[in-house]
């Protein structure tokens, strides 16, 4: 009889001096890998099971003094649904990649532009004119090929947002400007999923977690983008608005206290942080 998964989890394990201290039984990335072809499992859930026996895969050394081990494998077995691969969707998966958020989904129908190279992570100069979905997908496999990343390369719709919101356990607002904005919170709440939003405009922006039925950004905001086609996006405002982002989506999938009924709304100039309630 072959050996067990668990099994061949210990066995591959090693141990190592941990950057804590003391030793710990590490998984290195290549036998994730080599175990989830031979399972036919995503590597995100070879990772989480790993995890419940107290070995850490080496992606996620530097991540234990900051996310314990159950949020860890509440992260890697979670499962969430971002609109929008841009300026701020690019960021964000970036860093849901090396989070080790287990599942995301992804839509933007959008294709990249030079006007794209001053803030969007996924954009390059040898990628002009791609695909954003796909250039998302290549650098996944880049970045972390145990997650489960399903990508759609459309703008949704209004009937379209309800099935791709399906099964997720949250929705993360990542759009350009203000126009589809409510239609995705109402997808959200018709859902009974909580949805992270952010955006902004110059060197300001705002983050909000909007509760099913609550009222959020898109219900106050209006759907005028001409203050973002005004004031510009500059990489530090989206790389913050991103950070801010990711920072809920963690608190949330982690049962973490969050920003639930306000929003943060931030100003880099003046370099003021101000929580307002909804």
């Amino acid at each position: 009889m072959g050996a067990s998964l668990e099994e061949s989890i210990r066995r591959l394990a090693r141990p190592r001096t941990l950057p804590w201290g003391g030793t710990g039984a590490v998984l290195d990335v290549s036998d994730v890998t080599a175990l989830a072809e031979e399972y036919g499992l995503p590597g995100h859930e070879i990772e989480a099971l790993a995890l419940s026996q107290d070995v850490t895969p080496a992606r996620y050394l530097r991540n234990r003094q900051s996310v314990s081990r159950e949020d860890q494998i509440r992260l890697l077995r979670a499962s969430v649904a971002m609109v929008g691969l841009g300026g701020l969707g690019g960021s964000l998966l970036e860093q849901f990649l090396r989070l080790g958020i287990g599942r995301v989904r992804a839509a933007d129908g959008d294709r990249f532009e030079a006007s794209n190279l001053n803030r969007q992570a996924l954009s390059s100069l040898d990628g002009l004119g791609r695909d954003k979905a796909r250039a998302a997908r290549l650098r996944a496999d880049e970045i972390n090929p145990s997650i489960t990343l399903e990508t759609h390369s459309e703008f949704l719709a209004d009937e379209t947002l309800p099935g791709f919101l399906d099964g997720c356990a949250l929705a993360v607002d990542a759009l350009g400007g203000l126009t589809m904005r409510g239609h995705l919170q109402r997808a959200a709440a018709g859902a009974g999923i909580p949805l992270v939003t952010g955006a902004l405009a110059g060197w300001t922006g705002y983050v909000a977690v909007v509760m099913p039925g609550q009222t959020g950004p898109a219900d106050l905001m209006g759907t005028d983008n001409g203050a973002e086609e005004r004031l510009g996006c500059p990489a530090p405002a989206v790389n913050l608005v991103a950070s801010l982002m990711a920072l809920e989506v963690v608190n949330v999938l982690t049962g973490a206290p969050t920003l639930a009924g306000r929003m943060l709304v931030t100003d880099l100039r003046s370099y003021t942080f101000e929580t307002i309630s909804l």
